[in-house]
Formats: structure tokens, sequence, C-alpha cells
């Protein structure tokens, strides 16, 4: 087994703290490599306080992984040493289902692996995330990150960037289009990026009037304050899109309100209680509610390429480690622009 270190959390009521533990020894098929940075997604605090499903602990949060390649199986085709690599929201999946077959692993009929707080194929093995200094993993769950780009800036690409790149990619939003993005976080910020580099016409939606400047920054063509009533009344029926990447709890209705006729309302936000819907609120202009979930590896890959040609990473705060706590506790306030990524040199 190869020794590893790095921050868990052992109850639903504990902080993140050291912790020493063991990764499984590099097989044929596997990539070892040193993990140098590590974003911190909102998801790492729902499941470290058991807000969505129990949770297995001891628990090594992080699926925003980026490193360099230190170690490879005797059979591993797509990794040297010394490459840059990246590990996302999965490690394994089944490799048979339908799902799997058409690259969409995420949706893996049998069951997903996912980077922590989750068993290997075995059904016993836990799985620990990217707040440690080394992880091996399947080279076909393993990531190629360009060189070109700030690799810090790169890591929460492979959570923040693929749920956002993927529904927007896969209902064809582009030119000709009213794309509203509900909150601006970490995802958000991303849903921004993406949607203007795709063409379509972005507007911001959020209760927080002092980030317009930053919106506007990113590329957003409009700005909405969604307390302002008056604000709101001018799109009503106005977008083709809304992409919601709330995780607090908020009132779907009203947005659905937003839709033009046959628009669509997509969720990638997990807000850890269930929304109300309206049947009304649907049936008044034949509108979809729907949702999707980060993307499978290659469209993570093309996603990764797709950002190294278009100079897009995401805007981030580096913060030490032993910070993380305090992190989480702005993360919550919305005191981060946008996305904190951990130096791992600091561990």
């Amino acid at each position: 087994m190869i020794e590893a270190k790095g921050y868990a959390a052992q109850s639903p009521t504990t902080d993140l703290a050291p912790w020493a533990f063991e990764r499984r020894e590099v097989g044929p098929h596997d990539v070892q490599f040193e993990i140098l940075f590590c974003g911190v997604c909102h998801s790492d605090l729902h499941q470290i306080r058991n807000e969505w499903f129990p949770g297995i602990f001891p628990m090594v949060p992080g699926h925003e992984i980026v490193g360099r390649v230190t170690n490879v199986g005797s059979h591993v085709k797509k990794f040297k040493v010394g490459d840059l690599a990246g590990t996302g929201c999965l490690v394994d999946s089944c490799r048979e289902c339908d799902s799997c077959k058409e690259g969409l692993e995420q949706y893996c009929e049998n069951g997903a692996v996912g980077t922590y707080n989750s068993y290997e194929k075995d059904g016993k093995t836990p799985t620990y995330g990217g707040y440690s200094n080394t992880i091996v993993v399947h080279e076909d769950f393993v990531l190629h990150i360009s060189p070109d780009l700030d690799l810090a800036a790169v890591a929460p690409l492979l959570c923040a960037g693929i749920t956002t790149y993927s529904p927007l990619k896969h209902w064809k939003v582009g030119k000709g289009h009213k794309l509203g993005v509900l909150g601006l976080g970490g995802l958000g910020h991303m849903a921004v990026k993406f949607g203007v580099a795709f063409g379509a016409e972005v507007t911001v939606l959020s209760t927080s009037p002092k980030k317009e400047e930053d919106a506007k920054k990113l590329g957003a063509h409009k700005f909405v304050v969604t307390t302002d009533e008056e604000q709101v009344k001018g799109v009503k029926r106005y977008f083709d899109f809304i992409l919601d990447t709330v995780s607090a709890e908020h009132d779907i209705n009203m947005y659905l309100s937003l839709l033009k006729r046959d628009g669509t309302h997509i969720c990638v936000g997990a807000p850890s209680e269930p929304s109300k819907i309206h049947a009304f609120s649907l049936l008044a202009g034949r509108k979809s509610l729907a949702g999707s979930g980060i993307g499978g590896l290659p469209e993570t890959q093309e996603m990764l390429d797709y950002c190294a040609e278009h100079n897009i990473v995401s805007d981030i705060e580096l913060i030490d480690i032993k910070d993380i706590t305090a992190s989480y506790e702005r993360m919550q306030k919305g005191d981060v622009r946008y996305r904190f990524v951990i130096d791992m040199a600091t561990l």
C-alpha cells in the first residue's frame, strides 16, 4: 500500500483535520499522480455534513484534482511520468451499461464510483478524494491537462467547469439564445464564461446587487437583481434557458415564469431540501424542468481541450489547507470570487 496524508472529517459533526491513510498500489492500468491543487466544491461541505445522504467516514473530500504523474502501471498507454493530469468527480464505473458505452459514465446504470465518499467496485474499499498529497486512479478516469493554462485555475474545471459545460452543450445553447444564469458562484461564473463563449446572450440572475460589476467583467450582457420586482418584470417570458446553479433553497416557480414558451430550466445546483413545483408553472407555456449531472470522461476531456484553446479557466482564490474550515464558512456566505483552490504544497 502507498502511504498518503490529507485532511479528513472523522464524522459529520467534526471539522476537517490532518489524517494519514493508505492508497492502493499502482496496478497495471493505474496512474499515480502527486496532487498539486484541489478545488473546493460546495458539495464537499454537503457531504461531510451528511446533508444529501449518509456518508462514509473518515471522509477525505475533493474532486477537482490536478497534479503531475509520478508512476504508471505496466499497461498504461495514455500517460507517462511527468505529465500533468487531473481527476474529477468519478474514478470508476461499470464500463458495460448503455450510459458507460456512450461515454456518459456519470449516469452509469450500475453505479459510478465517486472520487470520495464512495466504495470501489469491490463494495468495501472506501474512496478518498483530493484533499491529499497523492492519488491512484485507473487511466480511463484520468484526464490530460494543458501546460498552457494556470494549473491551479484549471482544478475547478473538473467539477464546476464540466457541470456547466455539459448541459449547455446538451441543449445546444448558443447564438440566438437568451440564457439566464441563476447564481454567480463557483458554477455560475463558469456558466457565464461558457455561455458567452458559445455565443448566447447571457443574463446573470442574482440576489446580490454587488455582483453586477463582476458579472459584466466575466462577459455577462445583462444583470437582474431577483429581489427587485421591477427588474424581474422586465424579464418575464424572456429566456430560452435558465441554468440554475444555486445550492440553497429558492423558489423555482418564480424563475419558471421568466422562461419563454417551450423554455427549459436546467438544475445543476443541488439544495439539501426538495423544491415544490406547481404544475401550472410548467403547463403555462409548455415549459420543461430538467437536470444535468457533471459530465462523462470524453466530454470532460473535450471541455478541458476547449478551455485550453479559448484560454478559459476559473477565477480562484488560492488557500492554505489549514484554512479549509474558515473557507467553508466564507463559501456559505458567498464570500469567494469564485472558487477556493487548495495549494497542496501547504499540506
